[in-house]
């Protein structure tokens, strides 16, 4: 079958589908990923064939944070949402047999699915219907607490989101000939869909929807070429296992203070740590400090003492699969609902809220993760649980193949 997996956002929204498309890869058929142009390098350096999706979320970052009232940042995005919504069409218009799509543009996958007579099966990295179990990721704290208020949150998210995108939505669909949206929740219409992180972690709520499944972690794939830059073999090799520090895709342009807050944090936390620069330009420099750029966190993550990160889900995934414990500074969307598991699930401490990060806020939660050695022993067990699982296999399933061993 020809699969086009469409996805949108950083590079953790993208690095997990390039694991599930290796899988389908490997067991015969034609992949394509549908992503922003700087992860053509990331796509293809995995074998699979990438189809350009409009914009940089870099810049839509930065163009949100330098808006000058919340009408102007919505309208950003609206513009940011505009171009994405024409360039799934236009993916979906080469004629794949099959589309997986990522929440973010579910709703624009589903038009174009619909427009074109091609199934659509949602994959999403985050929980995305409401339950009364939890809050959804990135749902208002206000409401009343309990299962009630949780179920209202998440519903409450999920109409917020569908507002933003309503116009666009409504614009497709009137373009492409089709009547109007069947849902008012983004992607809430798709079945089945497979969410793409463990049970261990996220169980699958009672009260989801029938088809809507929480399959288990699909790994990133690693660039076929990829091997360790000899500057980062030789720092492992010259003394302990350092601490690994990094924030992703959040936070670009503060490298500079940033770097010096890190530099500070481990100085007094007395460790070793490689830190990687991010979108956020971070730079650290020192005889017990690395600065790097991307590197492969399936190989770095298993020879740290700890990773401190954003909580974003993917980074979280990589720290699970490593067995290592964690320092989570969440800085917005879904990353505090990410950042209390890991703390609830016992592999780290509290979270450490991105705003408010101090060098002796950072020091101390590095030290207290380290010195615990409750959170290495449970993270080494979850870790040893959740490589039993296969991610993909009940995807490669759906798409009609036995599944292959990971």
């Amino acid at each position: 079958m020809r699969v086009l997996i469409v996805t949108a956002g950083s590079r953790g929204d993208v690095a997990p589908f390039t694991g599930l498309g290796r899988r389908l890869l490997d067991a015969g058929h034609q992949v394509a990923v549908a992503a922003h142009p700087p992860f053509a390098g990331l796509v293809g350096g995995c074998g699979l064939d990438h189809r350009p999706l409009p914009g940089d979320p870099r810049e839509l970052i930065r163009a949100r944070a330098g808006a000058a009232s919340p009408e102007e940042a919505r309208e950003v995005t609206r513009a940011f949402l505009e171009r994405l919504a024409d360039g799934v069409v236009a993916a979906v218009e080469r004629g794949p047999d099959l589309v997986l799509t990522a929440f973010g543009p579910a709703a624009f996958s589903r038009a174009a699915g619909e427009a074109f007579a091609v199934p659509v099966v949602g994959a999403y990295l985050a929980p995305a219907f409401p339950t009364r179990e939890f809050p959804l990721p990135g749902a208002p704290d206000a409401g009343a607490p309990g299962p009630d208020g949780n179920l209202a949150a998440g519903r409450a998210l999920l109409a917020a989101a569908g507002a933003l995108q309503e116009g666009t939505v409504t614009r497709l669909r009137a373009r492409l000939g089709l009547p109007a949206a069947p849902s008012a929740a983004p992607g809430g219409d798709i079945r089945p869909v497979f969410h793409g992180f463990s049970p261990l972690v996220v169980p699958r709520p009672a009260d989801w929807p029938d088809q809507v499944e929480v399959a288990g972690y699909w790994w990133p794939a690693r660039p076929r070429e990829w091997r360790p830059p000899a500057e980062l073999a030789d720092f492992l090799r010259a003394g302990p296992p350092p601490v690994f520090i990094g924030f992703g895709s959040m936070a670009p342009g503060e490298g500079e203070r940033l770097g010096e807050l890190v530099v500070a944090a481990v100085a007094r936390a007395g460790v070793r740590a490689v830190v990687q620069a991010g979108w956020a330009g971070l730079s650290a420099a020192g005889d017990d400090v690395l600065a790097i750029g991307d590197v492969p966190h399936d190989w770095l993550f298993p020879r740290t003492a700890a990773v401190v990160h954003h909580a974003g889900a993917g980074t979280t995934a990589a720290g699970l699969r490593a067995g290592v414990p964690a320092v989570p500074v969440p800085v917005m969307a879904d990353q505090p609902f990410w950042a209390a598991r890991l703390h609830r699930l016992g592999v780290a401490p509290a979270p450490l809220p991105f705003q408010t990060l101090t060098a002796g806020s950072l020091a101390a939660a590095i030290k207290a993760c380290l010195t615990e050695p409750a959170h290495r022993r449970r993270a080494a067990a979850l870790a040893r649980r959740i490589a039993a699982e296969d991610g993909a296999a009940p995807v490669l399933a759906r798409v009609g193949v036995a599944p292959a061993s990971a």
